[in-house]
């Protein structure tokens, strides 16, 4: 497996090796001790996975209290994947990262307690899936406008497909201090040596 360091400290692209032959594909999703020597020691307590079509935009969601770190794929199709540094008193608050996450590359995002998330839809459909460090909790669910002019976050979708929810997201300008994570200034996700 290949790790590569965003431009945000702790945001890990995750390259799994797959393996191909005429009939088809595989690649191992998650093992504790690889990615634990990859420096992500989450326990995971959490499965998700969301079924989207073409040009449907999910986020940029958060929880709080009881941020939740993710580490999402897509099992079948293409998307544009995103996270959003929303830490008070981060160095790279209000900045994003995005990847292209697929069925044919395997790629994986880990995406630490403290970020948004969103995703766009780029193939007919898709089937996306990750693994949460902590359990959904409706009064914590929050979200942050997709299209906050302050982030830009370049989508390559032009006319999204949004949820209520995501349609009427507040700016993160215009999110309370207290309802967003503090930084933890201890450092971030160490990268170590994987194979």
């Amino acid at each position: 497996m290949e790790l590569l360091q965003s431009e945000l400290p702790g945001v890990l692209l995750l390259k799994p090796r797959v393996f191909r032959d005429e009939r088809g594909s595989f690649l191992e999703t998650w093992r504790r001790q690889r990615y634990a020597d990859a420096g992500i020691t989450a326990t995971f307590v959490q499965d998700n996975a969301a079924v989207s079509r073409r040009g449907v935009i999910r986020g940029l969601h958060y929880q709080y209290p009881d941020p939740q770190g993710k580490l999402v794929m897509t099992l079948q199709g293409t998307v544009f994947d995103v996270a959003v540094d929303i830490r008070r008193g981060s160095p790279t608050f209000g900045r994003w990262t995005g990847y292209t996450l697929s069925e044919e590359n395997g790629h994986q995002l880990w995406i630490p307690e403290g970020f948004a998330h969103g995703y766009a839809v780029l193939s007919e459909t898709a089937v996306f899936a990750y693994k949460c460090t902590r359990a959904y909790r409706a009064d914590a669910d929050a979200a942050i406008r997709f299209d906050d002019p302050a982030i830009g976050i370049d989508w390559p979708i032009e006319r999204p497909l949004l949820s209520a929810k995501d349609r009427s997201a507040p700016l993160l300008a215009d999110v309370p201090g207290c309802r967003l994570p503090q930084f933890d200034d201890s450092g971030p996700i160490t990268m170590q040596g994987v194979s």
